[in-house]
Protein backbone atom coordinates (compact mmCIF):
# COMPACT_ATOMS: atom_id res chain seq x y z
CA UNK A 1 0.00 0.00 0.00
CA UNK A 2 2.95 2.46 0.93
CA UNK A 3 4.88 1.38 -2.16
CA UNK A 4 1.37 2.43 -4.07
CA UNK A 5 0.79 5.55 -2.25
CA UNK A 6 4.46 6.48 -3.21
CA UNK A 7 3.63 5.80 -7.07
CA UNK A 8 0.46 8.06 -7.00
CA UNK A 9 2.61 10.74 -5.26
CA UNK A 10 5.38 10.41 -8.40
CA UNK A 11 2.41 10.48 -10.61
CA UNK A 12 0.78 13.53 -9.54
CA UNK A 13 4.51 15.58 -9.22
CA UNK A 14 5.18 14.07 -12.79
CA UNK A 15 2.30 15.97 -13.81
CA UNK A 16 2.19 19.28 -12.27
CA UNK A 17 5.96 19.49 -13.56
CA UNK A 18 4.94 19.04 -17.15
CA UNK A 19 1.67 21.52 -16.74
CA UNK A 20 3.96 23.83 -15.31
CA UNK A 21 6.36 23.91 -17.73
CA UNK A 22 3.73 23.77 -20.48
CA UNK A 23 2.19 26.88 -18.64
CA UNK A 24 5.97 28.27 -19.15
CA UNK A 25 6.40 27.75 -22.41
CA UNK A 26 3.12 29.26 -23.43
CA UNK A 27 3.56 32.68 -21.22
CA UNK A 28 7.07 32.67 -22.82
CA UNK A 29 5.55 32.41 -26.63
CA UNK A 30 2.76 34.67 -25.48
CA UNK A 31 5.40 37.44 -23.97
CA UNK A 32 7.54 37.33 -27.56
CA UNK A 33 4.12 37.79 -29.75
CA UNK A 34 3.40 41.31 -27.04
CA UNK A 35 6.85 42.46 -27.19
CA UNK A 36 7.60 41.34 -30.48
CA UNK A 37 11.13 39.97 -30.34
CA UNK A 38 11.60 36.89 -32.34
CA UNK A 39 7.97 36.86 -33.23
CA UNK A 40 7.65 37.43 -37.08
CA UNK A 41 4.04 39.45 -38.16
CA UNK A 42 1.59 37.14 -39.91
CA UNK A 43 1.70 36.95 -43.48
CA UNK A 44 -1.79 38.68 -45.30
CA UNK A 45 -2.56 37.88 -48.54
CA UNK A 46 -3.23 41.32 -50.76
CA UNK A 47 -6.72 40.29 -50.37
CA UNK A 48 -6.34 41.00 -46.14
CA UNK A 49 -4.28 44.18 -46.76
CA UNK A 50 -6.74 46.05 -49.22
CA UNK A 51 -9.50 44.87 -46.37
CA UNK A 52 -7.62 46.30 -43.63
CA UNK A 53 -6.21 48.85 -45.36
CA UNK A 54 -10.17 50.12 -46.71
CA UNK A 55 -10.72 49.88 -42.80
CA UNK A 56 -8.31 52.41 -41.93
CA UNK A 57 -8.74 54.86 -44.47
CA UNK A 58 -12.70 54.63 -43.60
CA UNK A 59 -11.77 55.64 -40.19
CA UNK A 60 -9.07 57.61 -41.00
CA UNK A 61 -11.84 59.74 -43.16
CA UNK A 62 -14.50 59.52 -40.66
CA UNK A 63 -12.12 61.34 -38.04
CA UNK A 64 -11.19 63.52 -40.70
CA UNK A 65 -14.69 65.33 -41.23
CA UNK A 66 -14.45 65.48 -37.31
CA UNK A 67 -11.15 67.33 -37.50
CA UNK A 68 -12.83 69.29 -40.39
CA UNK A 69 -15.81 69.97 -37.80
CA UNK A 70 -13.56 70.80 -34.72
CA UNK A 71 -11.61 73.40 -36.87
CA UNK A 72 -14.28 74.77 -38.53
CA UNK A 73 -15.84 75.74 -35.06
CA UNK A 74 -12.39 76.56 -33.88
CA UNK A 75 -12.14 79.40 -36.47
CA UNK A 76 -15.67 80.50 -35.55
CA UNK A 77 -14.78 80.73 -31.75
CA UNK A 78 -11.51 82.62 -32.69
CA UNK A 79 -12.85 84.81 -35.27
CA UNK A 80 -15.77 85.94 -32.58
CA UNK A 81 -13.33 86.00 -29.93
CA UNK A 82 -11.39 89.12 -31.48
CA UNK A 83 -15.11 90.10 -32.41
CA UNK A 84 -15.80 90.42 -28.49
CA UNK A 85 -12.18 91.56 -27.57
CA UNK A 86 -12.15 94.52 -30.24
CA UNK A 87 -15.57 95.50 -28.84
CA UNK A 88 -14.59 95.71 -25.69
CA UNK A 89 -11.62 97.56 -26.43
CA UNK A 90 -13.64 100.47 -27.86
CA UNK A 91 -15.73 100.29 -24.61
CA UNK A 92 -12.94 100.81 -22.37
CA UNK A 93 -11.71 103.22 -24.87
CA UNK A 94 -15.03 105.62 -24.42
CA UNK A 95 -15.18 104.73 -20.79
CA UNK A 96 -11.86 106.41 -20.09
CA UNK A 97 -12.99 109.47 -22.14
CA UNK A 98 -16.01 109.57 -19.56
CA UNK A 99 -14.18 109.33 -16.51
CA UNK A 100 -11.73 112.20 -17.54
CA UNK A 101 -14.95 114.51 -17.95
CA UNK A 102 -16.12 113.16 -14.79
CA UNK A 103 -12.95 113.73 -13.34
CA UNK A 104 -12.88 117.18 -14.65
CA UNK A 105 -16.60 117.60 -12.99
CA UNK A 106 -15.46 116.39 -9.59
CA UNK A 107 -12.00 118.97 -9.74
CA UNK A 108 -14.23 122.27 -10.59
CA UNK A 109 -16.73 120.94 -8.13
CA UNK A 110 -13.45 121.05 -5.13
CA UNK A 111 -12.27 123.84 -6.72
CA UNK A 112 -15.47 125.64 -6.00
CA UNK A 113 -15.34 124.30 -2.25
CA UNK A 114 -18.38 122.82 -1.79
CA UNK A 115 -19.74 126.10 0.09
CA UNK A 116 -23.76 125.40 1.28
CA UNK A 117 -25.90 127.49 -1.08
CA UNK A 118 -27.32 129.19 1.97
CA UNK A 119 -24.46 130.68 2.25
CA UNK A 120 -23.20 131.60 -0.88
CA UNK A 121 -26.58 133.66 -1.69
CA UNK A 122 -25.60 135.81 1.95
CA UNK A 123 -21.90 136.22 0.57
CA UNK A 124 -23.49 137.14 -3.03
CA UNK A 125 -23.69 141.33 -3.60
CA UNK A 126 -26.69 140.60 -6.35
CA UNK A 127 -29.30 137.71 -5.43
CA UNK A 128 -30.43 137.28 -9.22
CA UNK A 129 -26.67 136.71 -10.17
CA UNK A 130 -26.26 134.16 -7.37
CA UNK A 131 -30.04 132.37 -7.99
CA UNK A 132 -28.92 131.85 -11.56
CA UNK A 133 -25.38 130.46 -10.98
CA UNK A 134 -27.23 127.85 -8.44
CA UNK A 135 -29.57 126.85 -11.47
CA UNK A 136 -26.03 126.13 -13.53
CA UNK A 137 -24.88 124.11 -10.66
CA UNK A 138 -28.12 121.99 -10.58
CA UNK A 139 -27.84 121.45 -13.91
CA UNK A 140 -24.30 120.55 -13.55
CA UNK A 141 -24.76 118.08 -10.89
CA UNK A 142 -27.70 116.37 -12.48
CA UNK A 143 -25.36 115.92 -15.86
CA UNK A 144 -22.49 114.99 -13.38
CA UNK A 145 -24.99 112.17 -12.05
CA UNK A 146 -25.99 111.00 -15.84
CA UNK A 147 -22.09 110.63 -16.31
CA UNK A 148 -21.61 108.27 -13.30
CA UNK A 149 -24.37 106.32 -14.54
CA UNK A 150 -22.95 106.06 -18.21
CA UNK A 151 -19.42 104.82 -16.64
CA UNK A 152 -21.30 102.42 -14.24
CA UNK A 153 -23.43 101.31 -17.99
CA UNK A 154 -20.23 101.07 -19.85
CA UNK A 155 -18.73 99.10 -16.77
CA UNK A 156 -21.17 96.75 -16.89
CA UNK A 157 -21.08 96.46 -20.77
CA UNK A 158 -17.36 95.69 -20.97
CA UNK A 159 -17.80 93.20 -17.89
CA UNK A 160 -20.81 91.11 -19.60
CA UNK A 161 -17.99 91.46 -22.80
CA UNK A 162 -15.45 90.06 -20.82
CA UNK A 163 -17.30 87.11 -19.42
CA UNK A 164 -18.75 86.29 -22.67
CA UNK A 165 -14.34 86.43 -24.61
CA UNK A 166 -13.42 84.38 -21.98
CA UNK A 167 -16.51 81.61 -22.56
CA UNK A 168 -15.36 82.13 -26.08
CA UNK A 169 -11.83 81.22 -25.33
CA UNK A 170 -12.77 78.16 -23.24
CA UNK A 171 -14.73 77.29 -26.03
CA UNK A 172 -11.66 77.67 -28.31
CA UNK A 173 -9.38 75.87 -26.37
CA UNK A 174 -11.89 72.72 -26.39
CA UNK A 175 -11.88 72.87 -30.16
CA UNK A 176 -7.89 73.06 -30.25
CA UNK A 177 -7.88 70.11 -27.97
CA UNK A 178 -10.53 68.16 -30.36
CA UNK A 179 -8.36 69.36 -33.23
CA UNK A 180 -5.13 67.36 -31.61
CA UNK A 181 -6.59 64.48 -30.46
CA UNK A 182 -8.45 64.01 -34.18
CA UNK A 183 -5.42 64.62 -35.62
CA UNK A 184 -3.12 62.15 -33.93
CA UNK A 185 -6.37 59.44 -34.50
CA UNK A 186 -6.28 60.35 -38.47
CA UNK A 187 -2.34 60.27 -38.96
CA UNK A 188 -2.20 57.17 -36.75
CA UNK A 189 -4.51 55.27 -39.21
CA UNK A 190 -2.74 56.64 -42.48
CA UNK A 191 0.87 55.30 -41.03
CA UNK A 192 -1.19 52.26 -40.51
CA UNK A 193 -2.44 52.27 -43.99
CA UNK A 194 1.09 53.15 -45.37
CA UNK A 195 2.80 50.33 -43.17
CA UNK A 196 0.23 47.47 -44.29
CA UNK A 197 0.81 49.00 -48.48
CA UNK A 198 4.03 48.39 -48.04
CA UNK A 199 3.73 45.03 -47.88
CA UNK A 200 2.39 44.79 -51.53
CA UNK A 201 4.48 44.37 -54.48
CA UNK A 202 3.93 47.36 -57.15
CA UNK A 203 2.30 45.42 -58.96
CA UNK A 204 -0.42 44.08 -56.09
CA UNK A 205 -0.50 47.66 -55.12
CA UNK A 206 -1.59 48.70 -58.70
CA UNK A 207 -4.09 46.05 -58.74
CA UNK A 208 -5.55 46.99 -55.34
CA UNK A 209 -6.45 50.05 -57.27
CA UNK A 210 -3.64 53.12 -56.64
CA UNK A 211 -3.25 55.10 -59.85
CA UNK A 212 -1.15 58.09 -60.58
CA UNK A 213 -1.61 61.49 -61.29
CA UNK A 214 -0.28 61.09 -64.55
CA UNK A 215 -3.13 58.37 -65.06
CA UNK A 216 -5.87 60.88 -63.65
CA UNK A 217 -5.21 63.50 -66.25
CA UNK A 218 -4.75 61.46 -68.89
CA UNK A 219 -8.51 60.23 -68.32
CA UNK A 220 -8.97 63.82 -67.70
CA UNK A 221 -8.03 64.84 -71.13
CA UNK A 222 -10.17 62.34 -72.41
CA UNK A 223 -13.28 63.20 -70.38
CA UNK A 224 -12.95 66.92 -71.38
CA UNK A 225 -12.16 66.49 -75.42
CA UNK A 226 -15.79 64.54 -75.31
CA UNK A 227 -17.47 66.86 -72.54
CA UNK A 228 -19.27 66.31 -69.61
CA UNK A 229 -20.87 62.15 -69.56
CA UNK A 230 -24.54 62.05 -69.81
CA UNK A 231 -26.44 62.29 -66.72
CA UNK A 232 -28.24 58.63 -66.57
CA UNK A 233 -27.38 56.95 -63.09
CA UNK A 234 -26.92 53.57 -64.29
CA UNK A 235 -30.06 52.46 -62.08
CA UNK A 236 -33.18 50.71 -63.39
CA UNK A 237 -35.64 53.80 -64.58
CA UNK A 238 -32.54 56.06 -65.44
CA UNK A 239 -34.55 59.38 -67.33
CA UNK A 240 -31.61 59.28 -69.90
CA UNK A 241 -29.40 62.22 -70.02
CA UNK A 242 -29.75 65.67 -68.52
CA UNK A 243 -27.61 68.83 -68.09
CA UNK A 244 -26.45 70.49 -65.03
CA UNK A 245 -29.62 72.35 -63.60
CA UNK A 246 -27.86 75.38 -63.00
CA UNK A 247 -24.96 77.39 -64.37
CA UNK A 248 -23.38 77.39 -60.82
CA UNK A 249 -23.79 73.59 -60.75
CA UNK A 250 -21.89 73.22 -64.22
CA UNK A 251 -19.35 75.49 -62.82
CA UNK A 252 -18.67 73.34 -59.89
CA UNK A 253 -18.51 69.93 -62.27
CA UNK A 254 -16.16 71.65 -63.96
CA UNK A 255 -13.74 72.58 -61.25
CA UNK A 256 -13.76 68.87 -60.16
CA UNK A 257 -12.69 67.73 -63.60
CA UNK A 258 -9.95 70.15 -63.83
CA UNK A 259 -8.79 69.25 -60.54
CA UNK A 260 -8.53 65.28 -62.06
CA UNK A 261 -5.31 63.83 -60.70
CA UNK A 262 -4.68 66.29 -57.64
CA UNK A 263 -3.67 64.23 -54.25
CA UNK A 264 -5.47 63.55 -51.75
CA UNK A 265 -4.48 65.45 -48.69
CA UNK A 266 -6.65 65.05 -45.02
CA UNK A 267 -7.62 68.44 -44.55
CA UNK A 268 -7.10 70.05 -47.60
CA UNK A 269 -9.50 72.61 -49.47
CA UNK A 270 -7.22 73.30 -52.32
CA UNK A 271 -6.01 74.67 -54.89
CA UNK A 272 -4.11 71.80 -55.40
CA UNK A 273 -4.84 69.22 -52.68
CA UNK A 274 -7.93 68.39 -51.76
CA UNK A 275 -9.71 65.52 -48.83
CA UNK A 276 -13.41 64.88 -49.77
CA UNK A 277 -15.45 67.52 -48.54
CA UNK A 278 -12.44 69.86 -49.31
CA UNK A 279 -13.20 69.01 -52.76
CA UNK A 280 -16.64 69.57 -53.09
CA UNK A 281 -16.42 73.13 -51.08
CA UNK A 282 -13.38 74.08 -53.50
CA UNK A 283 -15.90 73.30 -56.66
CA UNK A 284 -18.50 75.01 -55.75
CA UNK A 285 -16.58 78.01 -53.94
CA UNK A 286 -15.33 78.51 -57.78
CA UNK A 287 -19.05 79.03 -58.87
CA UNK A 288 -19.26 81.47 -55.83
CA UNK A 289 -21.82 79.10 -53.56
CA UNK A 290 -20.42 78.78 -49.81
CA UNK A 291 -20.72 74.96 -48.57
CA UNK A 292 -20.40 73.98 -45.07
CA UNK A 293 -16.64 72.12 -44.44
CA UNK A 294 -17.62 68.80 -43.58
CA UNK A 295 -19.96 65.92 -45.19
CA UNK A 296 -21.98 66.27 -41.99
CA UNK A 297 -23.02 69.83 -42.38
CA UNK A 298 -22.92 69.36 -47.01
CA UNK A 299 -25.53 66.81 -46.95
CA UNK A 300 -28.15 69.62 -45.66
CA UNK A 301 -26.61 72.26 -47.66
CA UNK A 302 -29.31 72.40 -50.19
CA UNK A 303 -32.49 70.26 -51.67
CA UNK A 304 -31.93 66.50 -51.02
CA UNK A 305 -32.74 64.26 -53.97
CA UNK A 306 -32.91 60.14 -54.76
CA UNK A 307 -30.59 58.62 -56.58
CA UNK A 308 -32.73 58.34 -59.43
CA UNK A 309 -32.84 61.97 -59.96
CA UNK A 310 -29.10 62.87 -59.83
CA UNK A 311 -28.03 65.41 -62.23
CA UNK A 312 -25.10 66.69 -62.71
CA UNK A 313 -23.51 69.30 -59.71
CA UNK A 314 -25.30 66.84 -56.77
CA UNK A 315 -23.29 65.93 -54.58
CA UNK A 316 -23.40 62.13 -53.59
CA UNK A 317 -22.82 61.10 -49.90
CA UNK A 318 -21.64 57.65 -48.72
CA UNK A 319 -21.85 55.51 -45.90
CA UNK A 320 -24.45 55.55 -43.07
CA UNK A 321 -22.04 58.06 -40.95
CA UNK A 322 -22.29 60.80 -44.21
CA UNK A 323 -18.17 60.60 -44.13
CA UNK A 324 -17.57 60.90 -47.53
CA UNK A 325 -18.95 62.86 -50.53
CA UNK A 326 -18.03 63.48 -54.43
CA UNK A 327 -19.47 65.14 -56.88
CA UNK A 328 -21.93 63.59 -59.41
CA UNK A 329 -21.35 64.41 -63.09
CA UNK A 330 -23.48 62.10 -65.18
CA UNK A 331 -23.85 58.53 -66.25
CA UNK A 332 -23.73 56.89 -62.56
CA UNK A 333 -20.16 58.38 -62.33
CA UNK A 334 -18.80 61.11 -59.52
CA UNK A 335 -15.97 62.76 -59.47
CA UNK A 336 -14.21 62.71 -55.88
CA UNK A 337 -10.96 62.72 -53.29
CA UNK A 338 -10.91 58.70 -52.09
CA UNK A 339 -7.93 58.82 -50.08
CA UNK A 340 -3.54 59.31 -49.66
CA UNK A 341 -3.02 56.04 -52.03
CA UNK A 342 -5.19 57.53 -54.80
CA UNK A 343 -5.54 61.15 -56.25
CA UNK A 344 -8.74 62.65 -57.31
CA UNK A 345 -10.03 60.44 -59.47
CA UNK A 346 -13.51 59.78 -61.35
CA UNK A 347 -15.09 56.84 -60.11
CA UNK A 348 -18.80 55.02 -60.28
CA UNK A 349 -21.18 55.71 -57.43
CA UNK A 350 -21.98 52.52 -56.63
CA UNK A 351 -18.43 51.44 -55.20
CA UNK A 352 -19.12 52.77 -51.87
CA UNK A 353 -22.19 52.18 -49.89
CA UNK A 354 -25.11 54.60 -51.11
CA UNK A 355 -26.25 57.17 -48.21
CA UNK A 356 -28.21 59.90 -49.80
CA UNK A 357 -27.79 63.21 -52.42
CA UNK A 358 -28.21 66.78 -52.49
CA UNK A 359 -28.75 69.14 -54.49
CA UNK A 360 -27.21 72.77 -54.23
CA UNK A 361 -29.37 75.25 -54.52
Amino acid sequence: MAAHRRTRQRSIGGNTARTAVTIALAGAATATAFDGVGHAEPQLSPAQVKAKVDTLYKEAEVATEKYNGAQEKAETAEKHLRTLRDEAARKEDRLNSAREKLGSMAAAQYRSGGIDPAVQLALFDDPDRYLDGAAFAERVGTRQSAAVAGVREQLREIEQLRGAAHGELTSLKARQTELKRQKKTVTGKLEAARKLLERLTPAERTQYGERGAAGERQRASRSSDRGPAPATDGDPGASGTAAAPTSRAAEAVAFAYAKLGSPYVWGATGPNAFDCSGLTQAAYRSAGVSLPRTTYSQINAGQRVSRSELQPGDLVFFYSGISHVGIYVGDGQMIHAPNPSAPVRLAPIDQMPFAGATRVV
